[in-house]
Parts: structure tokens; C-alpha cells; sequence
């Protein structure tokens, strides 16, 4: 009874980890003439964004934050997260954490405003 497990539960556990399906077995089918499995060339590429977000380590962050976002915006994260199996909150983090570190003129305008707070 114990290793009875739901549709859903098994999907949710395919999801989670996608190099386990590199590792099956191949079917009848995908192996060539000379017993050798043949590549699948459907397989999509996975872009390197992709791999950066899931090897992100957001594990030794304490503090929340709470903000709103659109409808569409909120639509987008949680279909990202069934496509890719990246947490939203990991995507906000990470995508974040990139924005300061394209724009450091932002780093500047906060140090700008604190020394002229200071003064």
C-alpha cells in the first residue's frame, strides 16, 4: 500500500527530475539496427538561463518580501514552474539579483542619496 502512488503524484515526481528520463530504458522502437539506442532528435535544447536558475541557491535567504504582480505576470510564473520546475520565488530572486547586477548605476544612486541624507 505504501508504494501505491497517484497519476499526479507520479507526474509531480517525473517533473522534479528530469534527468531520470535520460535514464530509461529505451523501447523497442529506438533501438537502431545494430542494438545500439538511437538519440531522440526532438529533444529540445535546453537553454543555459534555464540550467542557472535551477543550479541557483537560494536556500540561505531568511527575509520575505511581498509584492503584487499582474494577472499575466502570475500567469506566466506558475506556467514556468510546471514547464521548468523552477519555483517562482526562485525565478524572482534570481531574475532580481541579474537586474542589479546589469544596472550598478542603481548601486550609485542609492549611495548618492545616503551620503546627501547624511551630510
Amino acid at each position: 500500500m505504501e508504494k501505491m502512488k497517484s497519476l499526479a503524484d507520479q507526474l509531480r515526481e517525473q517533473m522534479t527530475k528530469p534527468g531520470d528520463k535520460a535514464q530509461a530504458t529505451p523501447s523497442k522502437t529506438e533501438v537502431g539496427k545494430s542494438g545500439t539506442p538511437k538519440k531522440k532528435e526532438n529533444k529540445p535544447l535546453v537553454p543555459p538561463i534555464i540550467d542557472a536558475l535551477r543550479d541557483y541557491d537560494n536556500c540561505d535567504h531568511k527575509t520575505m518580501v511581498h509584492y503584487r504582480f499582474d494577472k499575466q505576470t502570475v500567469d506566466f510564473l506558475s506556467q514556468f514552474k510546471i514547464a521548468t520546475g523552477v519555483d517562482a520565488t526562485k525565478f524572482v530572486i534570481f531574475s532580481v539579483k541579474q537586474f542589479i547586477e546589469a544596472h550598478p548605476e542603481l548601486k550609485t544612486i542609492i549611495k548618492q542619496f545616503i551620503q546627501n541624507t547624511y551630510l
